[in-house]
């Protein structure tokens, strides 16, 4: 993976929702020495964390986060951590003072990686940045090859070459950012519904009868962005829930993109990986 960029100048601002890697963000600042102010989503930061913050506000309460940044800026704001997806409304009525409604309104039609990116916009038109975790944290990304003991043979190879080109094509059309494939045969494609219902959807349709059976052979999760996609908004993330969900799957293993996606506890994934017998790599540029 490449050296990292230095961080650009101001005030570091996390963005903290639901989850783990909103504290792994932080040690991860604090490992490379950078200060940062917190701002916790109410309803989503992890109690412990929001003990630590400089101050909660409302999700998608964007005069109040404006409002902060205006004072502790120009800042370089990093939002971390999951969140519900906002409707349109809520939106609509967190922009209503800074942009036209009908403008918004436009805007929210289309889909969430269009509605989100125009909520970073907002920020961005106020003269504040915005940067990706993987900018801000980058050693939480996939590194390229092996992450546990093991690596994928012939046949699973063939899974994620069929997996990788199936992503590529689908880029496009705004879906999801995995898929489950056993050699040429695509399994299942992650929608909205994300990565572990669409591996419970891949239990059931390679397994038959009625899910029970032995899986396809070779089956793979494969993991990566969408071409194009605007990481700072959805960066594909996976954990040892992701392994077990993947196992019980019938995969043989999991192929991310390096440097395209968070290993959240990376030690302890590929710990899982290793105890259930599956494999775990990152995969480079090349095919």
């Amino acid at each position: 993976m490449a050296e990292a960029a230095p961080l650009p100048e101001g005030t570091l601002v996390l963005i903290a929702g639901a989850g783990r890697l909103p504290e792994l963000v932080a040690e991860s600042l604090n490992r490379t020495q950078r200060p940062f102010r917190l701002i916790a989503l109410r309803g989503f930061t992890d109690r412990s964390l929001r003990a630590r913050a400089d101050a909660t506000v409302d999700l998608l309460d964007l005069a109040a986060i404006l409002k902060l940044l205006r004072r502790w800026g120009p800042a370089v704001m990093v939002p971390a951590g999951g969140v519900s997806r906002p409707s349109p409304a809520a939106l609509l009525n967190a922009g209503a003072a800074l942009r036209n409604r009908e403008t918004l309104r436009a805007i929210a039609g289309g889909g969430d990686d269009r509605l989100l990116r125009a909520a970073l916009a907002l920020v961005e038109e106020e003269g504040h940045r915005v940067l990706g975790v993987h900018e801000a944290a980058p050693d939480l990304l996939c590194p390229e090859g092996r992450l546990g003991r093991l690596g994928p043979d012939a046949e699973a190879a063939v899974s994620i070459r069929t997996g990788r080109g199936v992503l590529d094509a689908l880029s496009p059309f705004d879906l999801g950012q995995a898929v489950a494939v056993s050699g040429e045969r695509v399994i299942a494609v992650e929608g909205p519904e994300g990565t572990d219902r669409m591996l419970a959807r891949a239990r059931a349709l390679g397994r038959k009868p009625f899910g029970r059976g032995r899986a396809l052979p070779a089956t793979v999760l494969v993991k990566a962005p969408k071409v194009g996609q605007d990481l700072r908004i959805d960066l594909p993330a996976i954990g040892p829930q992701t392994v077990r969900n993947a196992a019980a799957a019938g995969c043989v293993g999991l192929a991310l993109e390096a440097g395209g996606t968070l290993v959240i506890d990376r030690v302890a994934t590929a710990a899982e990986a290793d105890r259930l017998g599956l494999f775990l790599v990152g995969y480079g540029a090349e095919p």
